[in-house]
């Protein structure tokens, strides 16, 4: 067989697996969609209805009524604000500080570091709420927002950038009498602007989707974030899936939007965190 009608089969192949995946990955999307739009009948049916007979438009407004969905929404943009603005300030502070500065026990520090990546995010939940408690920030947005202002991975993830980069522009730098803090802000943050888009989209999706926390901190719903409100929908004994499923997709949209418009700069920064070890 000719080497070019070999390499046609396998990319035909390849794009048929990328393709199946695909349809895995939109099926439940889709039928997302379908079921926000279906009347309760017809989203508990056996054997399931796919298309309903008529589009119920009124279960998006039900959402609005039946909860308070507007402080959802506001609750979540300020503590995905927070924590993506805090955990790119905090993060490449302490990435610099690892990658670009020698001080003693760099690697060791380092290294307990990354072992907080060992570590369930379970097992963080009693002592974060005791230290709440402590604080007296329950039910308060600041609960939310605080113990998400750093983390490991993105430490570790900006860390690869700035090692990533030459020395030598660190090095004319300080000729030219540049502290280490100028050096970070105005000649290497710049450069690692692929690296601070992808920790900023990560954690804004792990923000906006954090479900288990919020529902221990906060009981108030004016407090509660988009996710901790949806789950209030799903009942012991009976769910409106019709609205349970409006609320989702309302609440999911902004993401989709970001992720869209930003994946191509995502790509590039998880790519290129792995340049340099």
């Amino acid at each position: 067989m000719p080497t070019q009608k070999r390499f046609r089969m396998k990319l035909a192949a390849t794009h048929l697996v990328l393709l199946a995946g695909a349809l895995v990955m939109t099926v439940p999307f889709v039928w997302m969609v379908l079921t926000s739009v279906k009347t309760m009948g017809e989203a508990t049916r056996i054997p399931p209805v796919i298309f309903p007979k008529a589009i119920q438009w009124r279960n998006y407004a039900g959402v609005f009524d039946t909860l308070p969905f507007l402080a959802f929404y506001w609750n979540t943009v300020m503590t995905t604000v927070a924590k993506t603005f805090g955990q790119l300030v905090f993060c490449s502070l302490a990435a610099y500080a690892f990658a670009r500065i020698d001080f003693p026990l760099k690697n060791v520090l380092f290294i307990l570091l990354l072992s907080v990546l060992m570590v369930p995010n379970q097992a963080y939940l009693i002592p974060q709420y005791l230290i709440m408690v402590k604080f007296e920030w329950l039910n308060t947005l600041t609960a939310l927002i605080v113990p998400g202002l750093t983390s490991a991975f993105g430490t570790f993830l900006l860390r690869q950038f700035f090692q990533s980069m030459p020395k030598e522009l660190e090095e004319a730098a300080k000729i030219d009498g540049c502290n280490h803090f100028r050096i970070y802000f105005r000649i290497l943050l710049p450069l690692a602007k692929p690296g601070l888009i992808a920790l900023a989209i990560m954690t804004a999706l792990w923000s906006w989707s954090d479900l288990m926390w919020p529902l221990i901190v906060n009981s108030s719903p004016e407090k509660m974030p988009l996710s901790a409100g949806l789950a209030s929908l799903q009942g012991q004994y009976l769910t409106d899936y019709p609205l349970l499923m409006a609320g989702s997709l309302l609440a999911i949209l902004p993401m989709i939007l970001v992720f869209s418009v930003s994946q191509r700069y995502f790509v590039e920064g998880i790519a290129l965190s792995g340049t340099k070890g």
